[in-house]
């Protein structure tokens, strides 16, 4: 019998092994993950940031001092170590979130989490992320110096890669149970990639063809009318563009295929977005120029910025840089200071693609038949067998629409034409800006960077403010990229470029500022067609007439700008709708409500009640607007905010105020009311349920862990006003990323915070300790080093050391 109970207690301690160290769907091996010599445990602690580090290639030895908030300041004797050195501790405190946001540029997703994500996976094949990563690649040998230093970048990650064991290797690769690959020089194109994807990578060219047809041109002019009424542009509207002498595109008299087009693929979040701005010296309260930047992305933990001082003896940079990516991308040197938004510029169209037949090897073109080519994607799917997609490649891109993806027509497709597959090395106006001491370095180090596109400001200490508007932008004619276009009429094709030299900008403008908030870059004047593609309509008026308000400004007031929580938007709309909704129907609590947001003063601070109710409000009110834009059968997009509010203050009887599916014939006046009394029903039922609806707790602002905001590794409840359209655009889970702001004295100072902090090991206690100073719109000194020589603000030296 004993020996029976013997043989029973082996099996099942065979049995608990095998359970513990094996993977189950997507829970990991227990038994690793919680192993005290290389589990969870060993990542509940800080990096270490002192002592002597040998790693391969270096020249001479790399000294990094580390100040109180984890900020690493790199001193080198040259390029090559200096990028290595980047490179090393960069991948040091962010490696994970580094090689996740290049599997997810490359659509890898599928191998870390399984089938969940191979739709996600063909989306970004079949978007041609990899394709545009290798065109990168093929660019970059004409610039030998510049491969020299990315591949430096490349070997100092992998030199930290290298060192690392079972237990050392970031807690999230032991969470989904899989291993750090090598760095690639092509990861960093990828990364590259995915801000582009990011950035530059939405349209609405399918679903404005679904309603053209639907509604016809008429009623669609009305609703996406190329000029808003509004204008306050990026680029001053006395600016003279007589210089211009090139001929513009002509309009073909061919016709635009109206095919209904049921779904499409999943876009860039509309936020992403930013602002930045810069004084004069004769508009600053100290004399010199002061810039500000705070792009706005996606509120996540690891932040996608990481602060870097980067210095050798020809070259001192301080700023935020994107892990993946060498240099600085929003920062300052010891004699310019720039920063960026996006230009948010028409750069991606579709064309419908004819094919010979069912084999797909040849579509039409003008009056011949073109060669296809095919690219076999194939996607590792973890725990499943391997999925090919073969996507098929015309000369104008990726057929991304076809009858194997989102699509049922043999004969036919849809192939994307984006900016993003032109091979370009954008790196390289990063690292020139890095060295820029002037207004014409700053010139020469945007003349070759192609996409995302971006308005980048300047300052320097010579006193220079300007901001150009870069990228490489089709010269298109009027109403190109707006609709579908024809894949086999050569007309349809991008012509040619607008030429950089004629790329809007602005330097020293007379009146003392310069600033954009990704509004519409030009006015009417600008002889290239430019149109209406989502531009932003109040966070600019905001910040330009803030600078238009009086003479001198300050670093405080660049701060209370930067966390401006004042709702334009609702201020525009809330008093007429005030003075004409009948109120004579509204219940004792209904009333009650709308005392609360009628006395409310536009301002989205957390402790007010106001900012609650608009927001649910006018969702609400938005909702049955639009409602003739509800279709299972055909996507469409509902018209933007600022002509939503212009039709229903202007024209409260307009056809699209009434609701389809009632009798009555209702105006927006109607709709103001009826979107009131279902607002106030949800806010009684949200109080009975969470407590007090202020504006902190109703939005829930969190910064959510890249993994499906992991609670353990997030933050939530953030105590930060704003939201979208307001100048402080934090939203639920968006908003500023990084706020800078740099005073151009000599030397600069600086202040600087984002949602997150430098490590991204969320066992640190620099994991996240600069959110709650940013949610309350406090900054901090960035120490700009002069030199190698530690201060009293270093707390850990580190020296990377050659080895043999």
């Amino acid at each position: 019998m004993k020996y029976i109970k013997l043989t029973l207690s082996f099996i099942f301690t065979i049995a608990v092994f095998y359970a513990l160290n094996t993977k189950f769907g997507s829970i990991p091996p227990i038994g690793k993950f919680l192993d005290p010599s290389g589990g969870i445990w060993q990542n509940d602690k800080d990096e270490t940031i002192d002592g002597n580090v040998n790693i391969q290639g270096l020249s001479a030895p790399v000294t990094i001092h580390y100040d109180a908030q984890l900020i690493p300041h790199i001193f080198a004797q040259n390029d090559l170590d200096l990028y290595k050195a980047q490179g090393y501790i960069t991948a040091k405190h962010r490696l994970w979130q580094m090689e996740f946001q290049t599997h997810a540029a490359a659509g890898r997703v599928s191998e870390l989490i399984g089938s969940a994500g191979l739709n996600y996976d063909r989306t970004e094949r079949r978007r041609g992320m990899g394709f545009g990563a290798e065109q990168t690649l093929k660019k970059l040998p004409e610039d030998p110096e510049g491969v020299a230093l990315i591949e430096a970048y490349r070997d100092g990650v992998n030199s930290y890669i290298e060192s690392l064991d079972a237990k050392s290797i970031p807690v999230e690769y032991k969470l989904l149970d899989y291993t750090p690959e090598a760095w690639t020089t092509k990861k960093t194109a990828l990364l590259l990639m995915y801000m582009t994807k990011m950035l530059a990578g939405g349209d609405n060219d399918l679903e404005y063809t679904n309603m053209l047809r639907t509604f016809g041109k008429d009623r669609f002019d009305l609703l996406f009318p190329d000029y808003l009424g509004v204008s306050n542009p990026i680029i001053p509207k006395e600016t003279d563009w007589s210089f211009i002498d090139i001929e513009m595109t002509e309009t073909p008299k061919s016709e635009l295929p109206l095919d209904t087009i049921p779904a499409t693929i999943e876009k860039p979040n509309p936020d992403n977005g930013s602002n930045n701005w810069a004084v004069s010296g004769a508009k600053s309260t100290t004399g010199n120029p002061i810039l500000a930047n705070d792009p706005h992305l996606g509120l996540n933990l690891p932040c996608i910025w990481f602060v870097m001082q980067l210095s050798t003896p020809e070259h001192n940079v301080m700023g935020a840089t994107l892990p993946g990516a060498l240099g600085i991308i929003s920062g300052f040197n010891n004699h310019i200071s720039w920063g960026e938004t996006n230009a948010t510029r028409d750069v991606l169209d579709w064309y419908k693609i004819e094919f010979k037949d069912d084999t797909r090897t040849q579509y039409k073109y003008d009056t011949t038949w073109k060669n296809t080519t095919v690219r076999v994607e194939e996607i590792k799917v973890k725990g499943a067998a391997t999925i090919i997609d073969s996507v098929i490649y015309t000369h104008l891109g990726p057929v991304t629409y076809d009858h194997n993806f989102m699509s049922d027509n043999k004969k036919s497709g849809y192939a994307m034409k984006w900016i993003g597959h032109i091979g370009a090395n954008n790196q390289r106006t990063f690292l020139a800006l890095n060295k820029a001491k002037n207004y014409d370095d700053y010139v020469n180090a945007l003349k070759n960077y192609t996409a995302p596109a971006q308005n980048f400001v300047f300052a320097s200490t010579e006193g220079d403010i300007a901001l150009w508007i870069q990228g490489l932008f089709p010269n298109k004619w009027n109403g190109q990229g707006k609709f579908l276009l024809d894949g086999s009429n050569p007309e349809h094709d991008w012509q040619s470029f607008i030429p950089q030299v004629f790329n809007a900008h602005t330097k020293n403008p007379e009146r003392g500022f310069v600033s954009s908030a990704n509004q519409r870059p030009l006015d009417e004047n600008y002889p290239f067609y430019v149109f209406n593609d989502g531009y932003e309509t109040y966070r600019n008026r905001v910040i330009n007439d803030y600078f238009n308000s009086k003479d001198k400004f300050s670093v405080d007031d660049f701060k209370a700008l930067q966390n401006n929580n004042y709702n334009l938007k609702a201020a525009e709309l809330l008093p007429y709708i005030f003075e004409t909704m009948d109120v004579s129907t509204l219940t004792s609590e209904e009333k009650k409500i709308y005392d609360q947001i009628k006395s409310w003063d536009f301002n989205n601070d957390i402790e007010k009640l106001g900012p609650s109710i608009w927001s649910k409000w006018y969702a609400k009110l938005y909702d049955i607007t639009w409602d003739e834009f509800k279709s299972e059968d055909q996507a469409l997009i509902s018209p933007y905010n600022y002509q939503t509010i212009h039709l229903m203050t202007t024209n409260p009887e307009n056809e699209f105020m009434d609701i389809v599916e009632t009798q009555k014939k209702e105006t927006a006046h109607d709709l103001f009311l009826l979107a009131f009394k279902e607002t106030a029903t949800d806010l009684i039922d949200w109080k009975a349920k969470n407590g007090n609806y202020n504006w902190q707790a109703y939005k829930g602002s969190r910064a959510g862990h890249l993994l499906q905001a992991l609670p353990a590794f997030s933050r939530f409840d953030l105590p930060i006003g704003g939201d979208r359209s307001i100048v402080n655009a934090a939203s639920k889970t968006h908003g500023p990323s990084w706020r800078m702001i740099v005073e151009m004295s000599s030397p600069p100072k600086a202040l600087g915070i984002y949602p997150g902090g430098q490590s991204g090991n969320p066992g640190s206690r620099y994991y996240d300790n600069f959110v709650d100073d940013w949610a309350i719109g406090k900054y901090h000194e960035l120490n700009f080093m002069q030199n190698s020589e530690a201060t009293d603000q270093i707390i850990a030296t580190q020296t990377l050391i050659n080895k043999e």
